[in-house]
């Protein structure tokens, strides 16, 4: 048997499917774009990063961000860099309480790794070759001494000399070169007023970095892959509470509770959102901003979901939710003068300041029955149970307003419904009202579930 011929306007209908898409997605993530212009982020990173050859590709990603207008602070780590400067010279590292021991040996391994990063930082945001991501950026680097710190001094006997803690950070200056189109760059190194060099921890400085500028949002891009709890699943998103729960039952692995530690004290401080995500995943820094779910760890100062009723503000973020349905047939148009008229009956899902999903409760007291209409959920949060939220919520306010049956009329989703205790019914079984303004055209299958 022959193949079949190829159409000669396959590829063009490949080709437009291709467009489709690709505008579809660049419109979602515009909600995202739009909400983290002239925020602050700190983006902080191990030297694991760099000796698994990831800088340029977040070097890259970094530009993006910071061309979308996102102020950026990055701060690097210097580990796997500082053992093999130890290792050179034949010095033995010593650790205590998890921390290193840093001896006069130990510093100076310490700053020549962090000066080797630091240029190879430089280096990887001075890209500008054509046909890559780095073509036409303009990136400025800026680091220098905005770090003041303090010896760790003597703990349990153990004298831990020139490592150190963050006393103090300079977030003035780094405001005004963030304010003059700069990327600041932080080391893990600090200095004391009297002219004293000591080691610092990324994450100490990292977390102090996002509270002294009130920054929206503190991200380590790490080794692990998030938290993940005693069943092996990843916690996608966590309020601080949570964080703190799981942290004194203490089944989180050394690293992620390590990382978890400075993500709460992050938040404690004032930190709206503070993220652990894997360098792993090539782009997880763009996947964890611009997504619904994110592919690493989320911790909340609070929750970042609500189910609530809806206000006139959230119109436009209706109209954005429904309009796509109502094109394809799927809703019933709605203009936003009637929207803003039915408003008082609907509820939505905002998650992080954006909507995700809409429900209208439209009562028949006389009758008590009640209608859910304009159920939908962005194509961004489906499989989420967003869907089974609302619904659940628009039950609740049916049952408050003392209605005893509820009502949809649908022409694409019936089987969600019927697997959900809805069973078909008859236009004999709706309200008077509503029999009298069914669309014969749309013939919508009439659901109907006891409450």
């Amino acid at each position: 048997m022959n193949a079949p011929t190829p159409s000669p306007y396959d590829s063009d209908s490949d080709e437009s499917a291709s467009h489709a898409q690709f505008v579809d997605w660049l419109r979602s993530v515009a909600p995202y774009i739009h909400a983290f212009h002239n925020k602050t982020f700190v983006v902080a990173f191990g030297g694991e990063l760099v000796k698994a050859g990831a800088l340029d590709a977040l070097i890259q990603d970094i530009a993006l961000l910071h061309a979308m207008g996102m102020h950026i602070v990055m701060v690097h780590g210097s580990r796997p860099q500082v053992e093999e400067q130890l290792m050179l010279r034949n010095v033995e590292s010593h650790f205590s309480q998890e921390m290193r021991i840093t001896d006069p040996a130990a510093l100076e391994c310490a700053k020549e790794a962090a000066g080797e990063l630091r240029l190879d930082i430089e280096a990887a945001a001075s890209q500008g070759l054509p046909n890559t991501p780095m073509a036409h950026a303009r990136i400025s680097v800026v680091s220098g001494n905005f770090v003041t710190a303090r010896p760790v001094g003597i703990l349990d006997g153990v004298d831990f000399q020139h490592t150190g803690i963050v006393r103090k950070i300079d977030a003035e200056s780094i405001r005004m070169s963030l304010s003059n189109g700069k990327i600041v760059l932080l080391s893990p190194l600090g200095f004391s007023p009297t002219g004293h060099a000591f080691n610092l921890t990324m994450e100490d400085v990292a977390s102090s970095a996002a509270i002294a500028l009130k920054a929206d949002k503190l991200i380590f891009i790490t080794e692990t892959p998030g938290v993940v709890n005693e069943y092996n699943e990843l916690q996608r998103e966590m309020t601080l509470e949570d964080a703190q729960r799981m942290q004194s039952q203490n089944t989180l692995s050394a690293d992620a509770a390590f990382y978890l530690r400075y993500a709460t004290r992050a938040c404690r401080g004032g930190v709206a959102r503070a993220h652990i995500i894997p360098f792993a995943l090539d782009g997880g820094i763009l996947l964890e901003l611009f997504s619904h779910d994110g592919v690493g760890t989320m911790v909340s100062y609070e929750n970042l979901e609500s189910l609530r009723e809806a206000t006139i503000d959230d119109v436009g973020g209706i109209l954005q939710l429904i309009e796509p349905l109502e094109a394809d047939g799927t809703l019933v148009k709605r203009g936003r003068n009637q929207l803003e008229r039915d408003i008082d009956h609907f509820s939505v899902i905002e998650h992080d300041g954006l909507l995700f999903g809409c429900a209208a409760l439209y009562p028949y007291p006389k009758e008590r029955i009640g209608e859910m209409a304009c159920l939908t959920v962005s194509p961004d949060a489906q499989g989420t149970g967003d869907g089974e939220r609302l619904l659940k919520h628009i039950e609740q306010r049916a049952r408050a307003r003392g209605l005893e049956r509820l009502f949809v009329l649908t022409t694409r989703t019936e089987h969600w419904f019927l697997k959900r205790g809805f069973v078909k019914a008859g236009l004999d079984d709706l309200p008077d009202d509503r029999r009298r303004l069914y669309n014969w055209q749309r013939r919508s299958l009439i659901l109907m579930k006891k409450l």
